[in-house]
């Protein structure tokens, strides 16, 4: 009951959002396929403001129930990459791209253009920010409400198995992920890449300009901290990536970060399920990291 309680307070966090049971639609525009991929390009209306283009991958030769990975995409100020980094990867992420590497696995994959970006660019960042701001709107609340609707709809698919959905991404997809799995339990397993962020370790190295703007929730810090949101993960499968060089997640805090959710794991009887790994290296991914993320699933969905 307290982590449902906290779970709540932690959404009602993101400002006005849409009805969470409104009526969704959504729509395959269409499909391509090659000896091992099948790629839905899906058109998603589920916020009721703008509809939301999305793929939708699964391994061609499979017929059973499929684990599924709610991927999102990272933001390196390139708005126009969006999904596409799921289906092309992009200089930053290794080849081949996620949806072909998960479909290789045997699992489908799911992603979203967020707010601003893709086929959605056409409304700027900093602007919807503002907007929203005026009308008791996060963006980044918005963001959010998308990727739990998204979940909603895997749940509807005849081809997913609804046990085992699990979620990612990088950067700005590294943080959804741990938010997305802190929020519903529906996820159950979260791998987070190169984004997994003390608030007051990046407070103290002076990096807020490294966040876009997207990042901000007002009022936050007065009620959460990192390591109290990924708490709530526990006792699910959490695994956390990141580059020792990399600006935007402190060493202080990653340590902090791992200090404390050891001891929420242990607490929860569930000691292997948490694990960090730092490499040698910036904000990117690399062929170990691949490699690590594709064993986790393995393990764990």
């Amino acid at each position: 009951m307290k982590k449902a309680k906290q779970r709540n307070e932690l959404y009602t966090l993101l400002g006005k959002l849409p009805d969470r049971h409104r009526p969704m639609n959504v729509v395959v525009v269409s499909t391509q396929e090659t000896d091992e991929l099948i790629t839905e390009k899906l058109l998603m209306d589920i916020n009721g403001q703008e509809k939301v283009p999305a793929y939708f991958t699964r391994p061609k030769h499979h017929t059973r129930k499929l684990p599924v990975v709610l991927f999102n995409h990272s933001h390196f100020g390139q708005y126009e990459v969006g999904k596409e980094e799921f289906v092309q990867s992009r200089k930053e992420m290794q080849k081949p791209p996620y949806a072909l590497a998960l479909a290789r696995a045997g699992y489908a994959g799911l992603c979203l253009d967020s707010w601003c970006f893709g086929e959605r660019q056409a409304r700027k960042e900093v602007d919807t920010f503002k907007e929203m701001l005026w009308n008791g709107q996060v963006l980044w609340g918005m963001m959010v409400y998308d990727n739990l609707r998204a979940l909603d709809y895997l749940e509807t698919r005849p081809d997913v198995d609804r046990q085992r959905i699990a979620t990612m991404g990088m950067s700005m997809g590294s943080t959804m992920a741990w938010w997305l799995a802190a929020l519903d339990e529906r996820v159950k397993v979260c791998v987070d890449l190169c984004c997994l962020t003390d608030y007051q370790e990046l407070i103290k190295a002076n990096g807020l300009g490294l966040h876009g703007i997207y990042y901000y929730v007002p009022d936050l810090l007065t009620h959460f901290t990192t390591s109290g949101i990924n708490a709530l993960i526990s006792p699910r499968p959490h695994f956390g990536l990141a580059g020792r060089l990399d600006p935007l997640t402190p060493l202080p805090g990653l340590e902090k970060i791992d200090k404390n959710l050891k001891a929420v794991y242990r607490q929860d009887g569930a000691p292997d399920a948490w694990q960090l790994k730092i490499y040698d290296v910036g904000h990117q991914e690399t062929e170990a990291m691949r490699a690590d993320i594709l064993a986790f699933y393995a393990k764990w969905l």
